[in-house]
């Protein structure tokens, strides 16, 4: 049997296929979905300078909406990475900060951005090329 028909006989008898941890869940798809998330990058990178107040967020992060900013910070503190503290004045002051969970993925985003910035040229002339090469074909294939 070849290897695809094996994968396949595989799948059928209840036995899941080896993913890129292995054979375990390693929640590689929960860590893509909050960095394919643009504003959790924005906001995690915001929180790495300190601790922001809810309209210091939205100030440094332009054009979040205050919609996507709730979402964005909601979801962060269900994730563990960011911690939300109210303050007991009128009207109550709310301030975010990283977790030490979500420092140590601060790190991880800031590796993503220096190397997406040591390679945009890169990139770019990548694209100009093929974009020369196919022409006619859409931009982001």
């Amino acid at each position: 049997m070849s290897g695809p028909n094996t994968a396949v006989s595989s799948q059928v008898n209840g036995a899941i296929p080896e993913g890129p941890c292995g054979d375990d869940d390693c929640g590689i798809r929960d860590v893509l979905d909050r960095l394919g998330d643009r504003w959790t990058v924005l906001v995690i990178v915001e929180l790495a300078k300190g601790s922001r107040r809810y309209g210091e967020l939205e100030r440094a992060i332009p054009g979040i909406s205050q919609r996507m900013l709730s979402l964005t910070t909601k979801r962060l503190c269900r994730d563990g990475l960011v911690e939300r503290i109210v303050h007991p004045t009128l009207p109550p002051q709310v301030e975010y900060r990283l977790t030490p969970m979500g420092r140590s993925f601060s790190a991880v985003i800031s590796g993503l951005a220096d190397w997406s910035r040591d390679h945009k040229p890169a990139i770019a002339a990548a694209r100009a090329d093929w974009d020369a090469e196919h022409p006619g074909s859409a931009a982001g294939v």
